[in-house]
Protein backbone atom coordinates (compact mmCIF):
# COMPACT_ATOMS: atom_id res chain seq x y z
CA UNK A 1 0.00 0.00 0.00
CA UNK A 2 1.31 3.05 -1.17
CA UNK A 3 1.01 6.12 1.30
CA UNK A 4 1.24 8.84 -1.19
CA UNK A 5 -2.18 6.79 -2.95
CA UNK A 6 -3.63 6.25 0.16
CA UNK A 7 -7.44 7.58 0.41
CA UNK A 8 -7.84 10.33 2.64
CA UNK A 9 -10.85 9.01 4.57
CA UNK A 10 -11.88 10.59 7.87
CA UNK A 11 -11.45 9.79 11.03
CA UNK A 12 -14.48 7.58 12.76
CA UNK A 13 -14.36 11.00 15.36
CA UNK A 14 -13.32 14.01 14.47
CA UNK A 15 -11.18 16.10 17.08
CA UNK A 16 -9.02 18.81 16.77
CA UNK A 17 -6.06 17.67 18.59
CA UNK A 18 -5.86 13.93 18.08
CA UNK A 19 -2.49 13.48 19.95
CA UNK A 20 -3.50 15.65 23.12
CA UNK A 21 -6.36 13.38 23.61
CA UNK A 22 -4.09 10.15 23.57
CA UNK A 23 -2.10 11.64 26.32
CA UNK A 24 -3.16 10.25 29.11
CA UNK A 25 -4.18 6.85 27.97
CA UNK A 26 -0.51 6.79 26.39
CA UNK A 27 1.20 7.79 29.68
CA UNK A 28 -1.41 5.02 31.40
CA UNK A 29 -0.42 2.71 29.43
CA UNK A 30 3.31 3.73 29.83
CA UNK A 31 3.19 3.09 33.68
CA UNK A 32 1.32 -0.39 33.30
CA UNK A 33 4.21 -1.95 30.87
CA UNK A 34 6.30 -0.20 32.98
CA UNK A 35 4.65 -1.97 36.24
CA UNK A 36 5.09 -5.36 33.85
CA UNK A 37 8.54 -5.01 32.93
CA UNK A 38 10.37 -3.31 35.90
CA UNK A 39 9.33 -5.63 38.63
CA UNK A 40 11.76 -8.78 36.67
CA UNK A 41 15.09 -7.17 37.30
CA UNK A 42 14.09 -6.76 41.10
CA UNK A 43 12.76 -10.05 41.84
CA UNK A 44 15.81 -11.84 43.13
CA UNK A 45 16.10 -8.61 45.84
CA UNK A 46 12.47 -8.91 46.33
CA UNK A 47 12.92 -13.00 46.59
CA UNK A 48 15.18 -12.36 49.69
CA UNK A 49 13.82 -9.10 51.64
CA UNK A 50 10.27 -11.09 51.69
CA UNK A 51 12.21 -14.67 52.05
CA UNK A 52 10.15 -16.53 49.30
CA UNK A 53 10.85 -19.16 46.70
CA UNK A 54 10.51 -18.10 42.54
CA UNK A 55 7.55 -19.99 42.06
CA UNK A 56 6.06 -17.32 44.87
CA UNK A 57 7.85 -14.29 43.90
CA UNK A 58 6.58 -14.71 40.39
CA UNK A 59 3.00 -14.26 41.64
CA UNK A 60 4.19 -10.41 41.45
CA UNK A 61 4.43 -10.68 37.29
CA UNK A 62 1.83 -13.77 36.65
CA UNK A 63 -0.48 -11.94 39.47
CA UNK A 64 -0.64 -8.95 37.56
CA UNK A 65 -1.65 -9.86 34.59
CA UNK A 66 -4.10 -12.13 35.60
CA UNK A 67 -6.55 -9.43 37.15
CA UNK A 68 -5.37 -7.89 33.59
CA UNK A 69 -6.35 -11.00 31.71
CA UNK A 70 -9.82 -10.76 34.10
CA UNK A 71 -10.53 -7.26 33.23
CA UNK A 72 -9.66 -6.95 29.72
CA UNK A 73 -12.44 -9.69 28.40
CA UNK A 74 -14.88 -7.00 30.23
CA UNK A 75 -13.53 -3.61 28.61
CA UNK A 76 -15.75 -3.94 25.38
CA UNK A 77 -18.85 -4.21 27.35
CA UNK A 78 -17.69 -1.04 30.09
CA UNK A 79 -17.25 0.80 27.32
CA UNK A 80 -21.44 0.02 26.62
CA UNK A 81 -22.00 1.19 29.98
CA UNK A 82 -19.27 4.13 30.92
CA UNK A 83 -17.74 7.03 28.88
CA UNK A 84 -14.42 6.84 27.91
CA UNK A 85 -13.17 9.58 30.40
CA UNK A 86 -15.33 7.53 33.39
CA UNK A 87 -13.76 4.99 32.82
CA UNK A 88 -9.73 6.08 32.11
CA UNK A 89 -9.97 8.41 35.18
CA UNK A 90 -10.84 5.29 37.60
CA UNK A 91 -8.47 3.06 35.69
CA UNK A 92 -5.85 5.87 36.84
CA UNK A 93 -7.22 5.86 40.22
CA UNK A 94 -7.29 2.48 40.93
CA UNK A 95 -3.44 2.36 39.64
CA UNK A 96 -2.57 4.79 42.07
CA UNK A 97 -4.19 3.20 44.69
CA UNK A 98 -2.34 0.10 43.91
CA UNK A 99 1.06 1.96 43.66
CA UNK A 100 0.55 3.64 46.98
CA UNK A 101 -0.40 0.30 48.54
CA UNK A 102 2.59 -1.47 46.98
CA UNK A 103 5.17 1.44 48.04
CA UNK A 104 4.12 0.89 51.47
CA UNK A 105 3.37 -3.06 51.89
CA UNK A 106 5.40 -4.75 54.88
CA UNK A 107 4.96 -8.30 53.94
CA UNK A 108 4.40 -10.41 50.20
CA UNK A 109 0.50 -10.19 50.41
CA UNK A 110 0.20 -6.70 51.04
CA UNK A 111 2.64 -6.37 48.12
CA UNK A 112 0.50 -8.84 45.83
CA UNK A 113 -2.96 -7.18 46.59
CA UNK A 114 -1.21 -3.78 45.44
CA UNK A 115 0.06 -5.39 42.39
CA UNK A 116 -3.18 -7.26 41.84
CA UNK A 117 -5.37 -3.73 41.98
CA UNK A 118 -2.71 -2.06 39.60
CA UNK A 119 -3.53 -4.29 37.29
CA UNK A 120 -7.27 -3.37 37.24
CA UNK A 121 -5.68 0.05 36.28
CA UNK A 122 -3.73 -1.35 33.48
CA UNK A 123 -6.77 -3.65 32.54
CA UNK A 124 -8.92 -0.37 31.70
CA UNK A 125 -6.31 1.54 29.96
CA UNK A 126 -4.46 -0.69 27.87
CA UNK A 127 -7.60 -1.52 25.53
CA UNK A 128 -8.93 1.64 25.13
CA UNK A 129 -5.69 3.84 24.06
CA UNK A 130 -5.88 1.25 20.84
CA UNK A 131 -9.53 1.67 20.91
CA UNK A 132 -9.65 5.65 20.84
CA UNK A 133 -6.44 5.60 18.22
CA UNK A 134 -8.89 3.87 15.92
CA UNK A 135 -11.47 6.03 16.34
CA UNK A 136 -9.79 9.13 16.57
CA UNK A 137 -7.03 9.06 13.76
CA UNK A 138 -7.76 8.81 10.03
CA UNK A 139 -7.06 5.42 8.51
CA UNK A 140 -4.05 6.62 6.17
CA UNK A 141 -2.64 8.00 9.48
CA UNK A 142 -4.00 4.90 11.41
CA UNK A 143 -0.18 2.86 10.91
CA UNK A 144 1.94 6.11 12.21
CA UNK A 145 -0.60 6.34 15.23
CA UNK A 146 -0.55 2.40 15.84
CA UNK A 147 3.25 2.80 15.75
CA UNK A 148 3.62 5.58 18.28
CA UNK A 149 1.40 3.59 20.74
CA UNK A 150 3.37 0.48 20.41
CA UNK A 151 6.52 2.45 21.19
CA UNK A 152 4.90 3.86 24.19
CA UNK A 153 4.19 0.61 25.06
CA UNK A 154 7.93 -0.63 24.12
CA UNK A 155 9.59 2.17 25.95
CA UNK A 156 8.64 0.69 29.65
CA UNK A 157 10.97 -2.59 28.68
CA UNK A 158 13.61 0.09 27.45
CA UNK A 159 13.35 2.42 30.83
CA UNK A 160 12.27 -0.26 33.00
CA UNK A 161 15.04 -2.49 33.89
CA UNK A 162 17.82 0.18 33.81
CA UNK A 163 15.80 2.62 36.65
CA UNK A 164 14.96 -0.56 38.63
CA UNK A 165 18.70 -1.19 38.62
CA UNK A 166 19.81 2.07 39.53
CA UNK A 167 17.36 2.57 41.88
CA UNK A 168 17.80 -0.72 43.82
CA UNK A 169 22.03 0.39 43.81
CA UNK A 170 20.85 3.32 46.08
CA UNK A 171 17.54 2.97 47.37
CA UNK A 172 14.95 0.02 48.55
CA UNK A 173 12.67 -1.37 46.00
CA UNK A 174 9.66 0.56 47.92
CA UNK A 175 10.32 3.59 45.14
CA UNK A 176 9.87 1.40 42.42
CA UNK A 177 6.20 2.21 43.06
CA UNK A 178 6.52 5.29 44.25
CA UNK A 179 8.37 6.21 40.74
CA UNK A 180 4.84 5.41 39.23
CA UNK A 181 2.73 7.46 40.78
CA UNK A 182 3.93 11.06 39.77
CA UNK A 183 3.64 9.79 36.08
CA UNK A 184 -0.18 8.36 36.89
CA UNK A 185 -0.97 12.10 38.34
CA UNK A 186 0.11 13.67 35.21
CA UNK A 187 -1.86 11.38 33.05
CA UNK A 188 -4.97 11.80 35.49
CA UNK A 189 -4.76 15.93 34.91
CA UNK A 190 -4.35 15.29 30.83
CA UNK A 191 -7.57 12.97 31.41
CA UNK A 192 -10.21 15.22 33.01
CA UNK A 193 -8.56 18.58 31.07
CA UNK A 194 -8.26 16.85 27.30
CA UNK A 195 -9.85 13.24 27.12
CA UNK A 196 -12.89 12.95 25.08
CA UNK A 197 -15.54 10.55 25.18
CA UNK A 198 -15.81 7.84 21.53
CA UNK A 199 -18.45 5.23 22.25
CA UNK A 200 -22.15 5.58 21.98
CA UNK A 201 -23.81 4.09 25.47
CA UNK A 202 -25.74 1.48 24.39
CA UNK A 203 -26.26 -0.55 28.02
CA UNK A 204 -26.94 -3.65 26.88
CA UNK A 205 -28.50 -6.57 29.06
CA UNK A 206 -25.51 -7.38 30.72
CA UNK A 207 -24.92 -11.49 30.74
CA UNK A 208 -23.95 -12.54 34.26
CA UNK A 209 -23.07 -15.90 33.33
CA UNK A 210 -20.87 -14.84 30.66
CA UNK A 211 -18.73 -12.43 32.92
CA UNK A 212 -18.54 -15.69 35.74
CA UNK A 213 -17.56 -17.40 33.01
CA UNK A 214 -14.72 -15.22 31.71
CA UNK A 215 -13.32 -14.83 35.48
CA UNK A 216 -13.10 -18.57 36.18
CA UNK A 217 -11.84 -19.61 33.28
CA UNK A 218 -8.73 -17.10 32.58
CA UNK A 219 -8.27 -17.05 36.84
CA UNK A 220 -8.03 -21.03 36.32
CA UNK A 221 -5.86 -21.36 33.23
CA UNK A 222 -3.18 -18.97 34.70
CA UNK A 223 -3.07 -20.18 38.35
CA UNK A 224 -2.94 -23.51 37.11
CA UNK A 225 0.08 -22.95 34.55
CA UNK A 226 1.83 -20.42 37.21
CA UNK A 227 1.88 -23.57 40.25
CA UNK A 228 3.63 -25.65 37.55
CA UNK A 229 6.40 -24.07 38.10
CA UNK A 230 6.58 -24.70 41.91
CA UNK A 231 4.34 -27.97 42.06
CA UNK A 232 5.21 -29.53 38.95
CA UNK A 233 2.50 -30.07 35.86
CA UNK A 234 1.76 -33.70 36.80
CA UNK A 235 0.26 -31.93 40.58
CA UNK A 236 -3.56 -32.90 40.64
CA UNK A 237 -4.02 -29.05 41.55
CA UNK A 238 -2.38 -28.23 38.60
CA UNK A 239 -4.09 -29.89 36.15
CA UNK A 240 -7.44 -29.65 37.30
CA UNK A 241 -7.13 -26.05 37.17
CA UNK A 242 -5.41 -26.36 33.72
CA UNK A 243 -8.51 -28.38 32.32
CA UNK A 244 -10.99 -26.18 34.48
CA UNK A 245 -9.47 -22.95 32.57
CA UNK A 246 -9.83 -24.52 29.30
CA UNK A 247 -12.73 -26.62 29.92
CA UNK A 248 -14.56 -23.10 31.11
CA UNK A 249 -13.26 -21.27 28.08
CA UNK A 250 -14.55 -23.38 25.65
CA UNK A 251 -18.02 -22.94 26.81
CA UNK A 252 -17.84 -19.08 27.44
CA UNK A 253 -16.12 -18.97 24.02
CA UNK A 254 -19.79 -21.19 22.70
CA UNK A 255 -21.58 -19.36 24.54
CA UNK A 256 -20.43 -15.40 23.16
CA UNK A 257 -20.63 -16.84 19.90
CA UNK A 258 -24.46 -17.29 20.71
CA UNK A 259 -25.81 -14.65 22.56
CA UNK A 260 -26.94 -12.02 20.12
CA UNK A 261 -25.24 -9.40 22.20
CA UNK A 262 -22.44 -11.00 23.56
CA UNK A 263 -19.84 -9.64 26.30
CA UNK A 264 -17.00 -10.20 23.47
CA UNK A 265 -17.63 -10.26 19.64
CA UNK A 266 -15.42 -13.36 19.24
CA UNK A 267 -17.16 -13.78 15.70
CA UNK A 268 -14.56 -11.64 14.48
CA UNK A 269 -12.03 -14.38 14.63
CA UNK A 270 -13.61 -15.72 11.32
CA UNK A 271 -12.03 -12.90 9.77
CA UNK A 272 -8.68 -14.75 8.42
CA UNK A 273 -6.75 -11.43 8.55
CA UNK A 274 -8.10 -10.47 11.92
CA UNK A 275 -7.39 -13.66 13.39
CA UNK A 276 -3.72 -14.22 11.76
CA UNK A 277 -2.84 -10.81 13.12
CA UNK A 278 -3.97 -11.42 16.52
CA UNK A 279 -2.39 -14.96 17.02
CA UNK A 280 1.11 -12.83 15.41
CA UNK A 281 0.90 -10.41 18.13
CA UNK A 282 -0.08 -13.05 20.85
CA UNK A 283 2.75 -15.07 19.87
CA UNK A 284 4.93 -11.59 19.86
CA UNK A 285 4.12 -10.55 23.27
CA UNK A 286 5.00 -13.85 24.57
CA UNK A 287 8.40 -14.06 23.11
CA UNK A 288 8.93 -10.64 24.56
CA UNK A 289 8.00 -11.33 27.99
CA UNK A 290 9.93 -14.99 28.36
CA UNK A 291 13.05 -13.30 27.17
CA UNK A 292 12.64 -10.24 29.60
CA UNK A 293 11.95 -12.27 32.52
CA UNK A 294 15.01 -14.60 32.12
CA UNK A 295 17.47 -12.58 30.71
CA UNK A 296 18.26 -9.51 33.75
CA UNK A 297 17.83 -13.01 36.04
CA UNK A 298 20.72 -14.06 34.09
CA UNK A 299 22.35 -11.18 34.19
CA UNK A 300 22.50 -11.33 37.86
CA UNK A 301 22.24 -14.69 38.83
CA UNK A 302 24.11 -16.33 36.04
CA UNK A 303 26.71 -13.82 34.63
CA UNK A 304 26.93 -12.81 38.36
CA UNK A 305 27.08 -9.05 37.50
CA UNK A 306 25.10 -5.79 40.13
CA UNK A 307 21.57 -5.25 39.48
CA UNK A 308 22.93 -1.61 38.65
CA UNK A 309 25.15 -3.03 35.83
CA UNK A 310 22.11 -5.75 34.57
CA UNK A 311 19.44 -2.52 34.44
CA UNK A 312 22.39 -0.69 32.04
CA UNK A 313 23.41 -4.01 30.17
CA UNK A 314 19.20 -3.97 29.21
CA UNK A 315 19.24 0.04 28.06
CA UNK A 316 20.36 -0.27 24.44
CA UNK A 317 18.36 -2.97 23.44
CA UNK A 318 15.17 -1.66 25.01
CA UNK A 319 15.68 1.95 23.46
CA UNK A 320 15.99 0.06 20.35
CA UNK A 321 12.85 -1.72 21.05
CA UNK A 322 11.15 1.38 21.54
CA UNK A 323 12.48 3.32 18.32
CA UNK A 324 12.02 0.55 16.05
CA UNK A 325 8.28 -0.14 17.00
CA UNK A 326 7.45 3.61 15.73
CA UNK A 327 9.36 2.74 12.71
CA UNK A 328 7.70 -0.29 12.23
CA UNK A 329 4.31 1.35 12.10
CA UNK A 330 5.24 3.72 9.67
CA UNK A 331 6.39 0.48 7.98
CA UNK A 332 2.82 -0.71 7.26
CA UNK A 333 1.64 2.60 5.61
CA UNK A 334 4.34 2.36 3.10
CA UNK A 335 5.24 -1.73 2.69
CA UNK A 336 1.98 -3.42 4.58
CA UNK A 337 2.72 -5.89 7.40
CA UNK A 338 4.15 -9.39 5.39
CA UNK A 339 7.88 -8.32 4.81
CA UNK A 340 8.41 -6.68 8.02
CA UNK A 341 6.95 -9.29 10.27
CA UNK A 342 8.91 -12.15 8.42
CA UNK A 343 11.86 -10.03 8.48
CA UNK A 344 11.26 -9.27 12.18
CA UNK A 345 10.78 -12.86 12.96
CA UNK A 346 14.28 -14.22 11.45
CA UNK A 347 16.19 -11.72 12.92
CA UNK A 348 14.35 -12.38 16.31
CA UNK A 349 15.56 -16.22 15.63
CA UNK A 350 19.02 -14.86 15.81
CA UNK A 351 18.60 -13.07 18.87
CA UNK A 352 17.31 -16.39 20.46
CA UNK A 353 19.78 -18.32 19.34
CA UNK A 354 22.41 -15.75 20.59
CA UNK A 355 20.61 -15.88 23.74
CA UNK A 356 20.79 -19.86 24.22
CA UNK A 357 24.87 -19.74 23.92
CA UNK A 358 25.27 -17.36 26.82
CA UNK A 359 27.54 -18.75 29.18
CA UNK A 360 28.66 -17.70 32.70
CA UNK A 361 31.86 -15.84 30.91
CA UNK A 362 29.67 -14.55 27.77
CA UNK A 363 31.42 -10.79 27.43
CA UNK A 364 28.83 -8.00 28.58
CA UNK A 365 28.98 -6.72 24.59
CA UNK A 366 27.86 -10.21 23.26
CA UNK A 367 25.11 -10.03 25.77
CA UNK A 368 23.67 -6.16 24.69
CA UNK A 369 23.93 -7.37 20.83
CA UNK A 370 21.69 -10.39 21.36
CA UNK A 371 19.34 -8.35 23.01
CA UNK A 372 19.16 -5.73 20.53
CA UNK A 373 18.54 -7.81 17.61
CA UNK A 374 15.40 -9.89 19.46
CA UNK A 375 14.44 -6.33 20.26
CA UNK A 376 14.52 -5.01 16.91
CA UNK A 377 12.91 -8.55 15.15
CA UNK A 378 10.08 -8.05 18.12
CA UNK A 379 8.74 -5.16 17.57
CA UNK A 380 9.26 -5.12 13.52
CA UNK A 381 6.79 -7.89 12.96
CA UNK A 382 4.43 -6.47 16.15
CA UNK A 383 3.07 -2.93 14.73
CA UNK A 384 2.80 -4.09 11.28
CA UNK A 385 0.59 -7.66 12.64
CA UNK A 386 -1.31 -5.18 15.21
CA UNK A 387 -2.30 -2.76 12.52
CA UNK A 388 -3.42 -5.47 9.88
CA UNK A 389 -5.64 -7.21 12.05
CA UNK A 390 -7.23 -4.26 13.43
CA UNK A 391 -7.56 -2.80 10.01
CA UNK A 392 -9.64 -5.76 8.86
CA UNK A 393 -12.71 -4.98 11.13
CA UNK A 394 -14.52 -1.52 11.17
CA UNK A 395 -16.88 0.28 13.59
CA UNK A 396 -18.09 -0.79 16.98
CA UNK A 397 -16.33 -4.63 16.01
CA UNK A 398 -13.20 -1.93 16.32
CA UNK A 399 -13.55 -2.41 20.24
CA UNK A 400 -13.89 -5.57 20.44
CA UNK A 401 -11.08 -6.81 18.33
CA UNK A 402 -8.20 -4.37 20.12
CA UNK A 403 -9.69 -5.63 23.32
CA UNK A 404 -9.79 -9.49 22.21
CA UNK A 405 -5.67 -8.52 21.18
CA UNK A 406 -4.89 -7.23 24.50
CA UNK A 407 -6.63 -10.07 26.20
CA UNK A 408 -4.82 -12.46 24.85
CA UNK A 409 -1.54 -10.51 24.90
CA UNK A 410 -2.09 -10.79 29.04
CA UNK A 411 -3.08 -14.43 28.65
CA UNK A 412 -0.19 -15.47 27.07
CA UNK A 413 2.11 -13.27 28.16
CA UNK A 414 1.25 -14.63 31.80
CA UNK A 415 1.52 -18.20 30.42
CA UNK A 416 4.95 -17.57 28.99
CA UNK A 417 6.13 -16.11 31.86
CA UNK A 418 4.86 -19.17 33.93
CA UNK A 419 6.04 -21.37 31.44
CA UNK A 420 9.26 -20.00 31.52
CA UNK A 421 10.10 -19.95 35.10
CA UNK A 422 9.24 -23.33 34.87
CA UNK A 423 12.13 -24.65 32.70
CA UNK A 424 14.21 -21.79 34.60
CA UNK A 425 14.06 -24.53 37.68
CA UNK A 426 13.61 -27.32 35.47
CA UNK A 427 17.03 -26.77 33.78
CA UNK A 428 18.91 -25.57 37.18
CA UNK A 429 17.72 -29.13 38.97
CA UNK A 430 18.66 -30.68 35.53
CA UNK A 431 22.36 -28.85 35.47
CA UNK A 432 25.09 -31.43 36.72
CA UNK A 433 27.43 -28.96 38.55
CA UNK A 434 27.72 -27.70 42.03
CA UNK A 435 28.23 -24.38 40.71
CA UNK A 436 25.11 -21.93 41.29
CA UNK A 437 26.12 -19.71 38.44
CA UNK A 438 26.48 -22.53 35.58
CA UNK A 439 23.16 -24.67 37.11
CA UNK A 440 21.13 -20.89 36.36
CA UNK A 441 22.57 -20.27 32.92
CA UNK A 442 21.66 -24.50 32.54
CA UNK A 443 17.83 -23.04 33.33
CA UNK A 444 18.00 -19.62 31.56
CA UNK A 445 18.99 -22.14 28.57
CA UNK A 446 15.55 -24.24 28.69
CA UNK A 447 13.77 -21.34 29.08
CA UNK A 448 15.45 -19.58 25.80
CA UNK A 449 14.86 -22.58 24.07
CA UNK A 450 11.22 -22.12 24.86
CA UNK A 451 11.36 -18.25 23.35
CA UNK A 452 12.67 -19.92 19.80
CA UNK A 453 9.51 -22.09 19.38
CA UNK A 454 7.71 -18.92 20.09
CA UNK A 455 9.61 -17.17 17.76
CA UNK A 456 9.40 -20.33 14.65
CA UNK A 457 5.53 -20.47 15.68
CA UNK A 458 5.08 -16.06 14.71
CA UNK A 459 7.39 -16.85 11.51
CA UNK A 460 5.36 -19.33 10.38
CA UNK A 461 1.84 -17.08 10.81
CA UNK A 462 3.98 -14.74 9.36
CA UNK A 463 3.91 -16.24 6.03
CA UNK A 464 0.32 -17.03 6.20
CA UNK A 465 -0.09 -13.10 5.50
CA UNK A 466 -1.76 -12.20 2.23
CA UNK A 467 0.28 -8.69 1.02
CA UNK A 468 -3.01 -7.56 -1.13
CA UNK A 469 -4.74 -7.95 2.56
CA UNK A 470 -2.71 -4.76 3.98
Amino acid sequence: MNKETAPKLRAIVQVDHPWRVMVALMIGAFVGMLSETSLNIALPQLMQAFKVPAGTIQWLVTGYMLIIGIILPLSSLLTKWFSTRQLVITGLIAFIIGAIISAVATNFPILLMGRMIQGIGTGIVLPLMFTVAMNVFAPNKLGGAMGACAMVIMLAPAIGPTLTGLILAKLSWNWIFWLFVPFLVIALLFAITSLVNISKLTRPKVDFISIIESIVGFATLVSGVSLASDMGIGSPLVLGLIVVGIVVLILYSYRQVHLQSPILNLKIFTIKQFRVGALIVMVDFGIILSAMYLLPQYIQSGRMLAVALAGIIMLPGGIINALTSAFAGRLYDNIGAKKPTIIGFILALIGGVMLVSLSTSSPIWYIILAHIILMIGCPLAMSPSQTYALNAIQGPASADGSTIMNTLQQIVGAIATAIATGLLSLGQNAANTANKAAAFTNGAHYGFYFTIVLVIVGLVLGFMIKPEDD
